[in-house]
């Protein structure tokens, strides 16, 4: 799951990189795939604080 969304991340980071570079870049489309990746960030940045174990237990 952690892999997968880590994957979808990076693709979007690419997407992201080759529609703001574009003759014919869509502002919107472009808005959401930034915060799709966003998204994506705060969720990967969950799971991995679910992965570490609490010292204070």
């Amino acid at each position: 799951m952690l892999a997968e969304l880590r994957v979808e991340h990076r693709d979007l980071d690419v997407a992201i990189e080759h529609l703001a570079v574009s003759l014919s870049r869509d502002e919107l489309q472009l808005t959401r795939l930034k915060k799709r990746k966003l998204l994506l960030k705060d969720h990967i940045a969950r799971l991995e604080s679910k992965l570490i174990p609490d010292l204070d237990a």
